[in-house]
């Protein structure tokens, strides 16, 4: 579906002095949640409550169905809204409800999206299926529409991959973390992948230091990986040993060794504040993590993970 720029949008852009990396993420404007019931409907469909002939659901009904049935199981209820609604009017009821959570909103978006993401394609794929689908608009559009309509309220979340990641930055979004998803979702660094995005989890969640502990989790994973891949050896896999080897194998080049003389001390920046805040008893008072620090160490996880995966990619073909 395409995407209009109406004069509202343009006005509330310049209100905002067109700063539209300016984040909120405690609220999730009703205009941004009947978008998303608009896209439920050309992406997956929406169900008209009238069926083909005597007591044959449509396919747009079963999915419906199996999506709210789910969906309710996992936050333990058992239903969405009025358990004499269809499941698509319960799912859109609980989206627009203002009793709703934000995060159990999230939690309707991040899953409706993920069966877009994944079940739609398949069923599109099959002949026997595709021709009962309800669907005006592919897939992909659908999650690029989503994420447009995130930046569009201003709201700091985005699609990726199958989860709702919170973005700090539209910048450092597309220019670091996107890549690091995209270079760690291949089959060796699976790992490392579900550690950095339970990182993101936690700090959606405001678990500050869980998702400090995660992001240090997926940096030492991924230089396990490249480690093992490369048939370097080491002992207790440590970030600080892992980073020597790394360091001694040249998998950076020595030129940047030599002209970044604290490239060893960045690279072990996010452990350094994970060993500082996280990893050790707190003793008294405890310590808390605010939330800029633990924002830092997934944009300085995510910068490093994409630095050596490429020098390994760059290294793996110069070796074949």
């Amino acid at each position: 579906m395409d995407i209009n720029n109406l004069y509202s949008k343009r006005k509330k852009l310049a209100d905002r002095g067109n700063q539209s990396e300016v984040y909120q993420y405690t609220n999730l404007p009703l205009e941004f949640r009947r978008q998303v019931v608009h896209i439920w409907s050309t992406a997956i469909g929406s169900y008209s409550g009238k069926p083909y002939y005597e007591g044959y659901e449509p396919l747009v009904g079963r999915l419906w169905r199996s999506i709210h049935d789910s969906l309710a199981r996992e936050l333990g209820l058992f239903n969405l809204g009025n358990e004499f609604q269809h499941p698509f009017e319960q799912c859109k009821f609980f989206l627009l409800d203002p009793n709703t959570s934000v995060e159990h909103q999230l939690d309707l978006i991040e899953f409706t999206f993920r069966f877009i993401d994944t079940v739609i394609p398949e069923l599109l794929q099959d002949p026997q299926h595709s021709r009962h689908l309800e669907t005006s608009q592919l897939p992909e559009k659908a999650i690029s529409e989503l994420n447009h309509r995130f930046r569009e309220h201003a709201i700091g979340y985005q699609y990726n991959n199958g989860q709702i990641i919170r973005v700090d930055s539209g910048f450092i979004h597309a220019e670091v973390v996107v890549p690091a998803l995209s270079l760690l979702s291949s089959e060796h660094f699976k790992g490392a992948e579900e550690e950095f995005r339970s990182a993101h989890a936690h700090y959606r969640k405001e678990e500050y230091k869980d998702a400090i502990l995660d992001a240090h989790n997926a940096f030492e994973s991924t230089m396990k990986t490249i480690c093992g891949e490369c048939k370097w050896p080491y002992s207790k896999g440590t970030a600080s040993e892992l980073i020597k080897v790394v360091l001694d194998n040249e998998l950076i080049p020595k030129y940047l060794q030599n002209h970044l003389s604290s490239l060893q001390s960045v690279l072990a920046g996010a452990s350094t504040v994970r060993n500082n805040t996280s990893a050790h008893g707190q003793g008294t008072p405890p310590k808390d993590v605010p939330e800029y620090l633990a924002a830092y160490v997934l944009h300085l996880t995510a910068s490093n993970i994409v630095l050596l995966v490429e020098a390994y990619k760059d290294k793996k073909g110069n070796l074949t």
